[in-house]
């Protein structure tokens, strides 16, 4: 592992404590770092406009990895990279949706985020959307299982999830890591000098090719197994502790 000069964080679960917030430990930390000259950034999947409030607050001006890596922001507001959801494979995920009807789903476009109550407002235009990801979210384990297994024959998409109870779907080859990636090529830098952490499988693949990988204490036991190294949970400050522990050491 290389002095680490670029800090990638997963948000809901690692960064953010379990009432969405950041903690004034982790904000004080995270300052620390970037007047330290590290690059702190946000690898999440949650979408932009929902991202974008807490890299205000903590007045980052680093790239932002959103959507899971279907987004790539060169810093807020500046665009560097999209990769697009195919209209038919959006369709035909909404479709296996619809099949499962006890299902919660939602769905990441430019224009906005669509899910089982306000699906209605795209008026079946799938056409008129740039889509960029599909989740599904239920507590009954064997459906989740069969969507699972459907999705996975297909080929084309990349599979993953932000908690035990769902799973999100990207093109295939889109993931945090490959974004991650991408950044490193920004900012000149190599893979060797990230840190990366995260909770869920959505994360297993930044954390494997990081030159620091770091589970959350809360993480998905795939996730601990994948890491270098596990960390505290999402309620003590976890983000402070990789800081000080690993990054700003000595």
């Amino acid at each position: 592992m290389g002095s680490i000069k670029f800090v990638a964080l997963d948000m809901d679960g690692t960064l953010l404590n379990d009432r969405q917030e950041v903690s004034k430990e982790n904000a004080k930390w995270i300052r620390k770092a970037t007047e330290a000259g590290i690059v702190v950034s946000f690898a999440t999947g949650r979408g932009y406009q929902s991202a974008l409030p807490y890299a205000e607050q903590l007045g980052l001006e680093t790239p932002m990895i959103t959507v899971n890596g279907g987004e790539i922001w060169s810093r807020p507001q500046v665009l560097h990279e999209r990769t697009l959801m195919s209209v038919a494979m959006m369709k035909r995920l909404h479709e296996l949706a619809l099949r499962h009807e006890e299902c919660w789903y939602w769905a990441y476009s430019t224009m906005g985020v669509y899910n089982k109550e306000n699906w209605r407002e795209i008026g079946g235009d799938f056409e008129s959307q740039h889509w960029l990801k599909f989740g599904y979210f239920t507590e009954d384990a064997p459906m989740l299982s069969a969507i699972l297994a459907e999705t996975s024959s297909w080929g084309g998409l990349e599979i993953t999830n932000s908690s035990p109870t769902n799973l999100e779907m990207n093109p295939a080859g889109v993931t945090k890591a490959a974004a991650i990636r991408e950044v490193c090529k920004l900012l000149g830098i190599d893979m060797s000098q990230v840190a990366a952490m995260g909770d869920s499988l959505n994360d297993i693949a930044m954390i494997r090719e990081a030159g620091l990988g770091v589970a959350m204490g809360n993480a998905q036991d795939e996730v601990k197994a994948a890491a270098d190294v596990v960390n505290v949970t999402n309620e003590e400050d976890a983000v402070a502790r990789l800081l000080q522990d690993y990054v700003l050491k000595g």
